[in-house]
């Protein structure tokens, strides 16, 4: 049996280090990384960029205020070209947690980005997930554009 999974892709105006600068700085991680209609403040936002490392933040609902505390382990970083993370509530440590793995490629003057997340089956309007995914990229490309 094959694990859910689903793949974004973008190619970004923007060379590849901007790109991963955007993916592990935390100050631009609180700019970009929600979809539309959630924030994610400034001061929520942790990042320790090493394999076995965690990151953690939380995005707020803009009209209701509701949080979503997000996190998980870095099992996979080659500055600036593949990142590897584990994705859900800070400090989970189930082995079933979905992860998303990064590839970042130089096309010329800027980036192809391959999100991939395995462990949830995401399709464009069914979920959160997939949607919110997609929102987020669409963001990340506003942040990166040069």
């Amino acid at each position: 049996m094959t694990e859910p999974e689903f793949t974004l892709t973008r190619t970004l105006d923007a060379p590849v280090e901007r790109v991963w600068e955007a993916w592990t700085d935390p100050d631009q991680l609180a700019r970009w990384h929600h979809p539309v209609g959630v924030s994610t403040p400034r001061e929520t936002v942790r990042v320790d960029l090493r394999e076995g490392g965690t990151y953690s933040y939380t995005m707020v609902a803009d009209e209701t205020g509701e949080t979503y505390p997000t996190g998980g382990t870095y099992l996979t970083v080659e500055p600036p070209h593949r990142l590897v993370f584990t994705w859900g509530a800070p400090g989970d440590a189930r082995e079933d947690q979905p992860v998303v793995s990064l590839s970042l490629s130089a096309t010329g003057d800027g980036t192809e980005l391959t999100l991939n997340v395995t462990g949830i089956a995401g399709n464009p309007g069914d979920d959160g997930v997939y949607d919110g995914w997609n929102e987020a990229l669409d963001s990340l490309e506003t942040h990166v554009d040069v």
